[in-house]
């Protein structure tokens, strides 16, 4: 987060770079060639522009981190990530004294203070943290930011430091086309943003310290909770955590938290057998609770009862490194559910995700959405499934294992396998449905919808409800991706990421396009899918492209328009023509770009592809204007323009009258330029393009400084500021830097004395 004020990120990390270097403000001024005063807004917190940003990185050799800064909105809220806290915590008052005195006294003088929580696995180390967390979060009125980093998961991968830190910049602020593309640089700005920060850190179950390592803030103000299975000593030496173990809670302790469950009455009137099934669950919250449960859940036995029905099981003293053991425990609370929620629970264990919803659960049970809420609320009783609030639910680990057993013993293969199809296919179907909606004019490759699936799909009703579908279950898509390869649906692996690609393209994250999109290959690889492999090659150009990294979306181009020729698909052969016309007419390699561009556009032509033909005779304008071809620019912009008034395109027809009007200024005519500024504006407010909006606006602003409006310009760039904040658009650094420039050309014409006064 980067805030308005005399703290922000930029004016801090431009700060110590200035120290480090031994420069002055003003020297600062002399080199990248603003004026002092100017630098003193700055250094006080106001919104640097994109090219001062880009004249100090260069200046101070910042490698892109100052302006990665400058591009992060100012108005970010606060992340506050924080899970519930356990209901009925109780106890742990050593450790909570613990960790206030490590925040109060950090081990390292100017660095965060770590502090690592470890135990086995039940003892309650996530809600210790979460207790704590929330009790502190005063401390901390920059944020709190959360991961799970899912370390000890009994499916799927640990959660890599990159995706994690990917994660924590966007609740940050930071635009995603301005997320660096390695852990290290992610990690440098990770840094830079939390500088003189009071932020908290949660890192919960981490594996070992190379995954936490990345994730630790550089300041004194911000403080850093993990919990893992580990005694993650690595850390201790590296960044002077301090460690707190826990294991069996006090015999005290362990009789109040079943206090809190169960009332006064069974201790008053069972205070031994209270005592006995505290021993019975070897002091361990987990274990404690759903112990306590089983007695809540049966009236008509005492707690005596069910510590005799423990002996009688042969249920021997739990030690705390038997896992096993420890599931047995859950039996009790599971041997009292009716059969479709211990169905639904077992089943659980095959979601690979970190979380999941009330639809998914209706699927995987099969039954209707109300049924599967109903089902969920008898197993968050239980404490068999925890609520992350907004219908989102997570299995604890041991938990998971538990169900996973009794699945394996209980459902059978065919059981098991049909909820895996099920799952898959309603993933499948539902991300179709949702880039329908996205993206309605984009002609996608052959169908991607299941076949023959009788799964209900999710159903959307405009693009919003598509998107949050899909940012809510972003973190699902990998793990699934890679579910479907592993039991034997490859090409439904391969759908998935390419029914995707839109939201991707979109919203940019990165983690989740790159994962989905590396197992879809492989996917398409091992079963022969050769023109999947063309078109997800496609995909992971576009990517790489967007994320500056040239070379290797070149190099994916090729081997796409490789295979699209092998297998005579004119259709993908034509698509990875028209995206190496752009990356080349990026690289201003014009003469390639052009034979491209034009053999995609006989393809599409052939093929009647009409948004293939408007998107690639838009490029070959981009080619003619930059090459100075005004006149071939300009029809060709025209004939895609009337491509889209035929396709009733009204939004493809104002970004075509934008670019008309770039022609227009090229050629030296700016009135003329106006006039079709004006026009696509109207066609843009009328189809609520506001990003064309902004664009426009920007456009127009600099025509009319050209012909000396400057009231008039500034109004427009106002207007295009204005419009790329509200859509949190990186691009109003753009506005910002002109309207900074034309303030700083006004200052520039002052008194000097006036100036520095």
């Amino acid at each position: 987060m980067v805030r308005q004020d005399s703290a922000g990120a930029f004016s801090r990390e431009l700060a110590r770079r200035l120290a480090q270097r031994r420069l002055s403000w003003r020297k600062l001024a002399d080199l990248v060639g603003y004026t002092p005063s100017w630098l003193s807004k700055v250094k006080n917190g106001a919104p640097p522009s994109l090219e001062l940003a880009r004249r100090c990185d260069e200046v101070l050799d910042a490698a892109g981190q100052l302006v990665a800064l400058a591009e992060v909105e100012g108005d970010a809220v606060p992340p506050a990530q924080l899970p519930a806290v356990t209901a009925c915590f109780t106890g742990r008052e050593h450790a909570l004294r613990r960790l206030d005195d490590a925040v109060e006294r950090p081990a390292e003088p100017g660095a965060p203070a770590v502090l690592v929580i470890d135990g086995p696995p039940g003892a309650g180390k996530t809600a210790l943290a979460l207790r704590w967390a929330h009790q502190v979060t005063d401390r901390f009125p920059d944020g709190q930011l959360y991961v799970d980093l899912r370390g000890y998961t009994a499916t799927g991968l640990p959660l890599a430091a990159e995706e994690a830190l990917e994660e924590f910049l966007r609740a940050l602020g930071t635009p995603a086309r301005s997320i660096p593309a390695t852990v290290g640089q992610r990690s440098a700005l990770y840094r830079s943003l939390l500088a003189t920060q009071r932020v908290l850190v949660v890192l919960d179950n981490a594996a070992h310290p190379g995954q936490v390592e990345p994730l630790l803030p550089g300041s004194a103000e911000c403080a850093v909770v993990v919990t893992s299975r580990s005694h993650l000593s690595g850390l201790g030496v590296r960044a002077g955590a301090r460690h707190i173990t826990i294991g069996s809670m006090p015999t005290e302790e362990s009789v109040a938290l079943l206090h809190g469950i169960l009332g006064d009455e069974p201790l008053r009137e069972e205070p031994d057998a209270v005592w006995a099934l505290a021993d019975r669950c070897a002091h361990l919250p987990l274990a404690l609770r759903i112990a306590a449960e089983r007695v809540a859940a049966s009236p008509d036995h005492s707690v005596a009862d069910v510590v005799a029905q423990l002996a009688a099981e042969g249920l021997d003293l739990l030690t705390l490194d038997d896992t096993t053991a420890v599931c047995r425990v859950f039996s009790w609370s599971y041997r009292t559910l009716t059969r479709a929620a211990a169905r639904l629970f077992r089943l659980s264990s095959l979601l690979p995700g970190p979380h999941f919803g009330t639809a998914v659960a209706a699927v995987l049970a099969e039954v209707p959405v109300s049924e599967a809420r109903r089902l969920i609320d008898i197993l968050v009783d239980a404490h068999l499934l925890e609520s992350l609030g907004h219908g989102r639910y997570r299995l604890h680990d041991l938990l998971r294992s538990y169900a996973d057993e009794r699945s394996r013993a209980e459902d059978g293969p065919a059981d098991r396998a049909g909820a895996i199809r099920r799952l898959v296919e309603w993933y499948l179907g539902s991300a179709v449905a949702a880039t329908v909606q996205i993206a309605p004019f984009r002609t996608r490759p052959p169908d991607l919808a299941p076949t023959g699936t009788d799964v209900a799909a999710m159903t959307f009703t405009d693009p919003a409800a598509a998107l949050r579908w899909c940012e809510t279950e972003n973190h699902n898509f990998a793990p699934i991706s890679r579910l479907a390869l592993e039991h034997g649906m490859a090409d439904a692996a391969w759908k998935l990421a390419m029914a995707l690609f839109d939201y991707f393209l979109l919203r940019k994250p990165w983690s989740a396009w790159l994962a989905t999109h590396d197992t879809a290959l492989r996917a398409a690889q091992d079963t022969g899918a050769r023109h999947a492999q063309s078109w997800l090659r496609i995909n992971l150009a576009v990517a790489h492209a967007k994320r500056r990294d040239l070379d290797r979306g070149h190099r994916l181009y090729r081997e796409a328009l490789d295979i699209s020729t092998q297998l005579d698909d004119q259709h993908g052969r034509g698509w990875a023509l028209y995206g190496l016309a752009g990356l080349l007419c990026e690289r201003g390699q014009h003469q390639h770009a052009r034979e491209h561009a034009e053999q995609a556009l006989t393809l599409f032509k052939q093929l009647d592809e009409q948004e293939g033909q408007a998107v690639t005779l838009a490029v070959l304008g981009e080619i003619h204007r930059q090459t100075g071809q005004c006149d071939a620019a300009l029809a060709a912009t025209q004939q895609a323009l009337r491509l889209c008034e035929k396709q009733s395109n009204h939004y493809g027809r104002g970004r075509k009258l934008a670019k008309i009007a770039k022609i227009y200024l090229a050629r030296g005519d700016r009135e003329r330029a106006l006039q079709y500024l004006a026009l696509s504006l109207e066609v843009r407010q009328e189809t609520g393009d506001r990003w064309g909006q902004a664009d426009t606006h920007l456009l127009r602003g600099d025509i009319l400084r050209d012909l000396g409006h400057t009231e008039a310009a500034h109004t427009a760039w106002t207007a295009a500021l204005q419009l790329y904040q509200e859509l949190d658009d990186p691009r109003a650094t753009d506005a910002t830097g002109r309207l900074n420039t034309s303030t700083h050309e006004k200052c520039s014409t002052r008194d000097p004395n006036r100036e520095n006064n």
